[in-house]
């Protein structure tokens, strides 16, 4: 008897994540909706709504805002990866799949390396630095070709 082994494809971004299984060689990819993830994006303007600091001049009398060092969107996005990284990580260590495939666009799949525990990046077979988080499962299926039959 043939151990089947189960691949799990995450397609993100900043603000979506979707799972789709594949369970072997011409199964195809099932979405499991009960998986994603999504959070309200909000605009700087929304997440910044206080005013920046001031700081006065080293010499004279002037003031200055300071600009803050990170870009608020940016923070929301890198937190939004990591809550995806940490789940994806509890399942791992639950052995719902074996190998990972992650498409998600440029910035976001950096994070999601960057975030990733060892076991879990170990488990990563391929990479496609792409944002389909809206495209439908069989252009999905499409860009996983070099990756994995799918």
């Amino acid at each position: 008897m043939v151990n089947k082994i189960v691949t799990w494809i995450v397609v993100a971004d900043g603000a979506r994540a979707r799972v789709f299984v594949n369970d072997g060689i011409g199964k195809g990819l099932s979405e499991r909706p009960d998986l994603a993830l999504a959070t309200d994006s909000r605009r700087n303007r929304d997440i910044q709504a206080d005013r920046p600091g001031r700081t006065f001049d080293s010499a004279g009398e002037g003031r200055h805002a300071m600009e803050p060092r990170t870009d608020p969107h940016q923070h929301d996005e890198r937190e939004f990866i990591r809550d995806v990284v940490d789940r994806l990580n509890g399942f791992a260590q639950r052995g719902a799949f074996e190998r990972l495939v992650l498409v998600a666009a440029p910035r976001a799949l950096g994070d999601m390396r960057q975030l990733m525990p060892k076991p879990l990046s170990a488990r990563v077979v391929g990479t496609v630095a792409k944002d389909l988080t809206k495209a439908e499962p069989a252009d999905i299926e499409t860009h996983l070709e070099d990756i994995m039959a799918v």
